[in-house]
């Protein structure tokens, strides 16, 4: 191989998602012989069922390739294929902090959509080479004119810039693979006195340990050698070292510019950061490298097991599948409804669903989720600020002074004749229409303002909705604002049931508690005596639903004769029905519980 590292060249593929990262990485590959055609098959990089299924790719995969450009030099490409999705961009980032230069894929048929700006966007600011690439021009729906004037209203990117290509059918593979030698630098940094590798990702081995996904900047890398964790101040012995092509493999040192992977004594995905900087212990390095950052979970959920007996094979579940998804936090937490379970934090929206799928398939558990809910900070009358991400530990009312909830700023994509629907929507979830950009002749892009506690459930399905599937989102976080939040608490037969219980705004309590307490009347069971549902802030009662006693026919004894004695009986069970409302426990059953909270997240 080539090492020379002028003939290097590393670069990312980012877009919106569905724009055809993944067939090109494949084109990619296949151009270049780096898989052979016995071993090729769609989707090569993607190697999760659930990737597969829903055509998203959720983890960066790198791959080393060897081509040959037109000039007769042998280069080595270092590529990696990123997620396209909002909740998945923490990842992107990294993946480019690890590379030179970006290819930029545009559907030809869809035009720049939400992400695409967004990545771009994050692409620029790390100061990559860019080269656009106009994907799908073999569609019938295809306006190549049209996409590259967007690239030069919406990206300033010169239109003649770009690459027009097709991963389904192999056109332009060569043209873009000719300007990734030409248009991209040579490894940058690479003149660092000291030993410097970016650590982009992790997996965990059963057998090997924590094996980290490096880009080397500088020095080299070799198994024996001791490496220092810069962020962490963990030190470690390197076991091998290795590139991907695309399965792993060993060979005797990583140099710079390379990427690749290093298999450490640790035995804790815990103990390596992604984002952090690896360096010789023995010798280090001064200066971390740009990208060390904590990520920090946006979206909280509840998993409980379906059978309480399942408790320890969850908590046992939840600490393997951390290891290979450090971005997943979780503490144990209990509920009187859902027994024992864990407060699991996570990215975003879809980074939730997809962990949970994982788990009940992966690991072949029967869960259950809450309500999702965000870190709201409470502001104490004694001037201490709370983070409450439970509304379980909300302190009592007369203690707070004010809630301030997160807010993000989300940018829309969506043809013009949508605009009103849209902006009712963005309305009716408290949001605010900052400005908007017109993005062609069909298109707009709004920039709003949004509470995230909104967008957690049904934002995404009815903006695709209004749209018709042509609208695209992308959110980044904003600050905290004060706003007029309570919690509202669900008490059946005046108990509040613990699993129930949200924080909502004051403004739209009254039509969440109708809601909740009318599913519950339809699903919980009759009892002996009338079951009130309530819905409550704090001590006074917003909402409530009644369920009716079930009546037992107590006079079907009775065969004609003096109506006092049918009477007698009547009033003997009012009497026996109003004991029982006084001492009576309503259990409520578990299922009832499942489709609550599977009907609340709708």
């Amino acid at each position: 191989m080539d090492s020379s590292i002028d003939a290097t060249r590393n670069f990312c593929i980012i877009a919106h998602v569905d724009h055809g990262k993944t067939t090109l990485s494949d084109r990619l590959l296949e151009t270049t012989g780096a898989v052979t055609k016995r071993d090729m098959q769609d989707q090569l990089l993607d190697s999760m069922d659930l990737e597969r299924e829903r055509g998203i790719t959720i983890k960066c995969h790198p791959v080393s390739m060897m081509y040959q450009a037109k000039s007769g030099k042998n280069y080595a490409f270092n590529l990696i294929d990123t997620p396209g999705h909002v909740d998945f961009s923490y990842e992107v980032s990294r993946s480019l902090a690890a590379c030179e230069g970006a290819l930029l894929l545009v559907d030809a048929a869809q035009g720049i959509e939400a992400q695409t700006v967004a990545n771009a966007h994050l692409a620029m600011a790390q100061g990559l080479d860019i080269i656009p690439v106009i994907n799908k021009i073999d569609l019938p729906g295809a306006d190549v004119e049209a996409v590259r004037k967007q690239l030069e209203d919406v990206l300033a990117i010169p239109a003649d810039e770009a690459v027009l290509a097709s991963g389904k059918s192999g056109i332009g593979i060569q043209d873009i693979l000719e300007a990734v030698v030409h248009r991209i630098r040579r490894p940058r940094w690479a003149d660092y006195p000291a030993t410097r590798a970016l650590v982009f990702d992790n997996i965990f081995d059963t057998y090997q340990g924590v094996i980290c996904y490096v880009r080397v900047f500088s020095g080299t890398i070799k198994a024996g050698d001791t490496i220092l964790m810069m962020g962490q101040g963990m030190t470690a012995i390197v076991k091998e070292v290795g590139h991907f092509a695309p399965k792993m493999t060993a060979q005797a040192a990583l140099s710079a510019g390379s990427v690749g992977y290093v298999v450490t004594s640790m035995k804790s995905v815990v103990d390596v950061k992604i984002g952090d900087t690896i360096t010789h212990a023995a010798a280090p390095a001064t200066e971390m490298l740009t990208g060390y950052k904590e990520v920090r979970p946006m979206v909280f959920s509840g998993i409980y097991p379906l059978d309480n007996s399942d408790y320890e094979k969850l908590k046992t579940s939840l600490a393997k599948f951390q290891l290979n998804d450090s971005s997943l936090v979780y503490q144990p937490e209990s509920s009187v409804a859902l027994g024992f379970g864990f407060r699991c934090g996570f990215l975003g929206l879809l980074h939730m669903e997809i962990v949970q799928e994982r788990l009940r398939r992966e690991y072949d558990l029967d869960i259950i989720s809450t309500y999702p809910s965000v870190v709201y900070h409470v502001k104490l009358s004694d001037g201490r600020t709370l983070k409450i991400d439970n509304p379980l530990h909300m302190p009592d009312p007369t203690h707070i002074e004010q809630i301030m909830e997160p807010t993000i700023r989300v940018t829309i994509h969506t043809p013009n004749e949508c605009i009103g629907d849209l902006l009712a929507l963005i309305t009716e979830k408290r949001g605010i229409c900052d400005h908007t950009e017109t993005v062609d002749t069909t298109r707009l892009m709004l920039v709003c303002t949004l509470p995230l506690n909104e967008i957690l459930v049904d934002f995404n399905d009815r903006l695709k909705s209004i749209t018709r599937g042509y609208g695209s989102m992308d959110y980044e976080m904003s600050e905290y604002v004060a706003s007029d939040l309570v919690k509202m608490d669900i008490m059946v037969n005046s108990e509040p049931v613990d699993a129930f219980s949200s924080i909502v705004h004051r403004a739209k309590a009254e039509n969440r508690g109708r809601l909740l307490c009318e599913r519950l009347k339809e699903i919980l069971p009759k009892q002996l005596f009338k079951v009130a549902i309530q819905a409550a802030i704090g001590g006074s009662i917003i909402a409530r639903e009644t369920i009716a006693a079930m009546r037992k026919d107590v006079t079907a004894k009775c065969y004609g004769g003096d109506i006092s004695r049918k009477r007698k009986l009547l009033d003997k069970q009012k009497e026996g029905k109003k004991r029982m409302k006084q001492i009576g426990k309503v259990s409520i059953p578990q299922d009832a519980f499942i489709k609550i909270l599977k009907t609340s997240a709708e």
